[in-house]
Formats: C-alpha cells, sequence, structure tokens
C-alpha cells in the first residue's frame, strides 16, 4: 500500500530528538542545587509545562498520532545550547544510573477507566492518605493533566492540518483523528482504532521521561486487550479486517518513531490468559502479520508457544521468517509461566508477561525490573583466572566459582546502591499511575512502588566460556601437553606464531551445540551455579530478587573487542558468543545437534532470558522446509527451551548488503535478543553475523 510505503520511508529517515522536550522540561523546572525529581511537586508542574506546550508532529498519512521531532526556533535552540544543555546533563547525572522502561504498563486500566478515571481514582487515595504521600498523588494528577493537555493540543493541530488539505479523504481522516484525540486517552476506548490510539499515546507520554534518554517501552498483548474492541467493531460491521490491519500497521509504524534502532520495543501474542485458556485470536495473527507488512526493526514481536496453542499460529511465524525477517522470537510459555512461579507470582499473574525488550521477562503492568544489571563477561572470568597454576583442574574449576560469586556479590550491592540513588533523586509520577501497586501504596516507581522490583543480572559469552574451560582442561590438565603459565603467554600474544594450536583447539576439540554430553555438562553446571548463587541476595526493596539471564543484547561484540584471545581458538578482540547457543560457525553437526546441546540444561528460572539463535539459509528453502522448520522450533520448546530466535538469510545478500548499504537499508537481522538493521551495524558485528552457522533446510 502506498500509504504504508510513504510511512516506512519517513520512519528510516526518522531523527529520534528530544531535545525539545528536555528544553522545556529544564527551562521549566530551572536551576537548583537539590537533586531533581527529589520535590515531586515541582517535577510535576516542569512536566506539566514542557508537555503542554510541546509540539504536535502529525506526518503525512499517519492513523495513529503522536510523536516528538525537534521544532525549537532558532533563539530556543540557542538558549538551549547556551544554558539549558547544561543544566540538564546535570539534571541526568544527579538522577542516577539503573534501568528504566523495560516493561509494559496496565494498559487494560487505561483501556477500561480512561485517564479521567484514573484521576478519579487517585482522589479517592487523597481523601484518606496521610501527609506523607499527598505529594505523590498531586503530582500523578498534574503528570496526567499534562498528558490530557498534550492529548488536545494534538487535537487542534490535526483540525488546522485538516483545513489546509484539499483530498477528502485525509481532510476526513485528520477530522477523526482530532475528534479521537478529544476522546481517548481521556475517557475509556468505545472502539478499536480509539483502543490503539490511546495506546500509543500514553506510550508515546511515558516515554518522554525528562531524566532519561530514549525509553524503549513494550505495548504489552495487544490480542488481549484489543480483542473485545475488535471483536464488537467487527460485529456491528464498523470495521474490516482489512482496515483493522492497517491500523495496527501504522502502529508498528509508530514504534519506530518513538525509538530509534538498536534498541527494542514491541509485545507479545499467543501464550495462555489468566485463566490457562490459550490466547489464538485473528489479533494474534494480525500483530504479527505487522512484521512482514511493513518490514522494520520494530515492533518486537514474541509469540508465545503452549503445549496446545493451534499449529497455524506457529505456521503463520515461521512463514514470516522464511520471508527473511527477524521477527517473530519465539518464547515458551509453559516454562516462562513456571519459572514466575517459582519466583513467587502467582498462577494468574504468571501468564501476563512481557519480553521486557530482548527475552527479559517481567510482569505486565507491575514491573520496575532491572534488567542486564550488569553483564558479566564470562571469558574475561575465565581468563582472569590463568595468572596462577592450580592443584588440578578441580581446584581451577572452584577458584573460578569462587571469583565469579565474589562478581555477582560486588555487582548486586552496585545494583542496590544504584537503586537507592534513584529513589532519592528521581520520580516518574506518570509512569507510576500504571505500574501496579505504586497508586494502592502512595509510592512513587522509582521509591518501590511496583509490584516487583527484581534485578536481572547477564552472563555473557557462556559458549566461550565452555568450549574454553574445557580446552584448558585437555591442554593443560588432562594431556599436560603445557603449563597454564605456557598457555596464558600464547593467548596474550593472540596466538602469534601459534596459528596451528589455535586451529587445532577451534577445530579438533569438542565444542558445546554438537550434542557431546562431557561439554555440554558445562554449561549446565554454571547456570546451576549462577541461579543458586543469585538467590542468595535479595534488595531493599519490595519483591526486589536477583534473578539471573544468559543472554546480551549487543555486549557480546563490545565484550569481545575488549577481550584478549580465548583458549577456545577465539581471536583477541572479536565478538564472544551470541546468546545461550553455540559460539559462531561451531555446530558441526546440524541444528538438531545443536537443540539437543541447547536443552541439556534447566532454562525456566533463567527469567532473566536465555536466546538461542538459529540461522538457515534462504535460498536452500524448498517446499518442505517449513514443515522442518516448525518441527525444529517445536523439538527445542518440548524439551525445555526458554526462546528461539530464527535468521532466514544468505551470506551472499549479507555480503552484498555490506558492500552496498545504500540499496540494503531496511535488511534486518537477529542479533543477541533484539534485531537491527544489518547496514547499521559495526564491521566487527556484521563479520559476526555472517560467520554464524547456516543450516540448510
Amino acid at each position: 500500500m502506498q500509504r504504508i510505503e510513504a510511512l516506512r520511508e519517513a520512519a528510516l529517515s526518522c531523527r529520534h530528538d528530544k531535545t525539545e522536550l528536555f528544553y522545556r522540561f529544564f527551562k521549566a523546572y530551572g536551576e537548583t542545587d537539590q537533586s531533581y525529581g527529589a520535590d515531586l511537586m515541582r517535577y510535576a508542574n516542569a512536566f506539566y509545562e514542557a508537555l503542554s506546550t510541546l509540539t504536535p508532529c502529525i506526518t503525512e498519512g499517519e492513523l495513529i498520532v503522536g510523536r516528538v521531532e525537534n521544532r525549537l526556533s532558532q533563539t530556543e535552540q540557542e538558549e538551549w545550547e547556551s544554558k539549558y544543555k547544561a543544566i540538564a546533563t546535570e539534571g541526568w547525572r544527579r538522577a542516577g544510573g539503573g534501568q528504566d522502561s523495560h516493561m509494559a504498563v496496565d494498559y487494560d486500566l487505561l483501556l477500561s477507566k480512561g485517564i479521567s478515571g484514573v484521576m478519579e481514582d487517585i482522589d479517592g487515595y487523597l481523601a484518606v492518605c496521610s501527609d506523607d504521600k499527598k505529594d505523590f498523588y498531586n503530582a500523578c494528577k498534574v503528570s496526567l493533566a499534562a498528558v490530557l493537555k498534550h492529548s488536545e493540543n494534538y487535537a487542534k493541530a490535526a483540525e488546522e492540518l485538516a483545513a489546509s488539505v484539499a483530498d477528502a479523504q485525509r481532510k476526513a481522516e485528520l477530522l477523526h483523528i482530532a475528534d479521537m484525540c478529544r476522546r481517548v486517552p481521556a475517557n475509556p476506548a468505545t472502539g478499536f482504532y480509539e483502543a490503539v490510539q490511546s495506546v500509543h499515546f500514553l506510550t508515546h507520554c511515558i516515554t518522554l521521561w525528562p531524566l532519561k534518554g530514549h525509553q524503549q517501552f513494550q505495548l504489552g498483548r495487544p490480542d488481549r486487550y484489543l480483542a473485545k474492541y475488535y471483536d464488537a467493531d467487527i460485529a456491528a460491521g464498523k470495521i474490516t479486517r482489512e482496515e483493522a490491519q492497517l491500523i495496527l500497521d501504522c502502529l508498528g509504524i509508530q514504534i519506530n518513531m518513538r525509538v530509534p534502532s538498536g534498541l527494542s520495543s514491541g509485545y507479545m501474542v499467543g501464550g495462555r490468559d489468566a485463566d490457562g485458556n490459550v490466547v489464538a485470536n485473528d489479533l494474534t495473527e494480525m500483530c504479527m502479520q505487522v512484521i512482514d507488512d511493513i518490514r522494520l526493526v520494530y515492533p518486537s514481536v514474541g509469540l508465545c508457544y503452549t503445549s496446545e496453542t493451534p499449529e497455524k499460529y506457529l505456521k503463520k511465524a515461521c512463514e514470516i521468517l522464511s520471508h527473511g525477517r527477524s521477527h517473530p522470537a519465539i518464547f515458551n510459555d509453559d516454562i516462562i509461566s513456571k519459572g514466575l512461579r517459582g519466583y513467587g507470582v502467582s498462577e494468574r499473574e504468571s501468564h501476563a508477561y512481557i519480553h521486557s525488550t530482548c527475552v527479559e521477562i517481567t510482569p505486565e503492568g507491575a514491573s520496575n525490573v532491572w534488567v542486564a544489571s550488569p553483564y558479566t563477561n564470562m571469558a574475561q572470568l575465565l581468563l582472569d583466572s590463568m595468572t596462577q597454576e592450580y592443584d588440578g583442574f578441580d581446584a581451577h574449576l572452584d577458584a573460578i566459582l569462587s571469583r565469579l560469586d565474589a562478581i555477582i556479590k560486588a555487582n548486586f550491592e552496585d545494583q542496590n546502591r544504584m537503586r537507592g540513588m534513584r529513589e532519592k533523586t528521581s520520580a516518574n509520577p506518570i509512569l507510576s499511575c500504571f505500574v501496579n501497586d505504586c497508586l494502592a501504596r502512595g509510592l512513587d516507581i522509582e521509591r518501590g512502588g511496583a509490584r516487583y522490583n527484581w534485578v536481572m543480572p547477564s552472563f555473557v559469552g557462556m559458549a566461550n566460556f565452555v568450549d574454553s574451560l574445557y580446552a584448558v582442561k585437555h591442554i593443560v590438565y588432562d594431556t599436560k601437553e603445557m603449563t597454564m603459565p605456557e598457555l596464558k603467554v600464547i593467548l596474550d600474544n593472540n596466538f602469534e606464531g601459534n596459528e596451528s594450536l589455535r586451529l587445532r583447539l577451534l577445530n579438533t576439540l569438542p565444542k558445546y551445540g554438537n550434542d557431546n554430553d562431557e561439554i555440554d555438562a558445562y554449561f549446565g553446571m554454571m547456570t546451576d551455579h549462577i541461579v543458586a548463587e543469585c538467590k542468595k541476595y535479595n534488595g531493599d526493596f519490595p519483591e526486589a530478587r536477583l534473578i539471573p539471564s544468559v543472554f546480551c543484547w549487543i555486549m557480546h561484540e563490545w565484550f569481545g573487542s575488549r577481550t584478549g584471545a580465548t583458549p577456545d581458538g577465539r581471536v583477541a578482540n572479536f565478538p564472544l558468543g551470541d546468546g545461550s547457543g553455540p559460539c559462531q560457525g561451531r555446530e558441526m553437526k546440524g541444528p538438531t545437534a545443536s537443540i539437543l546441546s541447547s536443552t541439556k540444561w534447566e532454562h525456566h528460572e533463567l527469567i532473566g532470558g536465555v536466546a538461542v539463535n538459529m540461522k538457515f539459509s534462504k535460498s536452500s528453502l524448498g517446499s518442505s522446509s517449513l514443515d522442518v522448520m516448525m518441527g525444529l522450533v517445536r523439538a527445542y520448546m518440548e524439551r525445555g527451551g526458554f526462546e528461539m530466535q530464527i535468521n532466514v538469510t544468505d551470506k551472499s545478500v549479507l555480503e552484498a548488503a555490506r558492500r552496498s548499504p545504500e540499496q540494503y537499508r531496511d535488511l534486518v537481522v537477529r542479533i543477541g535478543g533484539y534485531s537491527d538493521y544489518f547496514t547499521r551495524l559495526s564491521p566487527r558485528m556484521q563479520d559476526e553475523v555472517i560467520l554464524r552457522t547456516e543450516h540448510k533446510i
């Protein structure tokens, strides 16, 4: 469709610039020696001033509205550069480190009550609360009022545009947008289109948190919260499936307008509802179809697969993947729900979760979870242990585990310290209105109001660690071919003059990912130890558990570029393994063996995220390939796999994109839990993606 193609181009060229918001907020907040966010009402009033005066942006052809551009005048831009940019920078510093926006808010609350209804709830809390909570509730009301004013400004902007266009259809669309912006998100949604606009507009507004940069909120489970509106409109003849698909496609494009590439934002579909019933409806398919229709880096879609999911939904996902898309990722709903229950989440809530960016799982509408906090370089852990000799392999392994335990403890203490700093220096009352149980507790999300305040450290390069550990065991302890110091010198020199040894380590010793029980067992041994060690720690906030993960986002490249050569034959500065599966190019016995290796260890307690990448040759796809792909996914899920993400592309295409990037601007590939445009990756990351084993099916 011409509309979608034009909007795709706008999204590919979009500049994600919040300068106008920052200028207006920090000018209103003013200079201060106090920490930004400590005074809730001062923060809320500045937020109101910023949002109520922020310039509405409506792109030609948009049906869903709400995004930002830098629309400052030249005078304002100069004032920003000369004065308020420095104030903002100091404000961001004082607001503290740590994570944010890795969640989905309570969209059911928004759609059923509207902002006006939430404000009425707040009035009820104000009537009975203690004096120390009044500032919080009043700050929430002021922040909600800012959203209403911003929406009214969009209504006026749409009317002004309508008055200036000659095309009758576009004029009618703009007038309808204006009408919607006056009804939602202020009031409960009355139809499908309104519901989608309301959800997007609130997400747009909570993304505009001035104490942080880019935000990447997820849109939860749209095939659940939109279903009743879609069904009612279809039954009443108010909308067709094609019209609804167009609205969802426009929503998908707006995610790309809201979130820069290199992050991750989207939604999940499928799974089970609160009563345990399988969710499988028109919207489940249509929300996946968005991927094929708009062909952009977002939405990051997860299909939640259960043992009872009808086959056509998995087939739909695999069909889309076979077209060369990098989504949907396929999540094991039964395993994830089991894991959540193990961490104290109720049965009903265990079915309401979101992949908070890449593969990290957070309870929907109730989380202030810090994902990937922080990352630990497992390959470096092994290298650090090689600076001394040990009395046998077992003693060496014990020393590694002791080092790892100390790292986990130190990182937890650091994250807990940052939580305490954020509690004193930050505030986010608008977000607090839609995260349970902030309003019920009378506490801002930055002060412990959320129901779940987990911290999720991630352990990167596990496959490198396992392969390297086995190599050290073999060459130092079993065959005694060389001593630890001798091997360490070779590694420190990046195998210079020892290429034959490197190739032998790389190509002749067993590697994780080839269904070798001996080496695969080390992966499970390490994850079991990590899970047990993390269970020892709880933070100061309610439900502040430490919950681990073994995925990487882009950190396998970042760590790899700073890590020397490793005993698995990897050269210095090359990216580490890209997730929880085998390292790049080491799957020598096909996809089935790879799946067997990556499911010999328990996944369900690693709720922080498990990402297994598989890459299939697009040129080799045949008539039976879809069935084979589905069979591999089912086998992975039946064996307790957490999540699988699939690239279907060809090495020749990737190499052509590297030579002529301008011709492949929208080529999307799966990385280490998220997707990105191939041509925007660093040369080293492009090498890493190209090197991944390309299975033929």
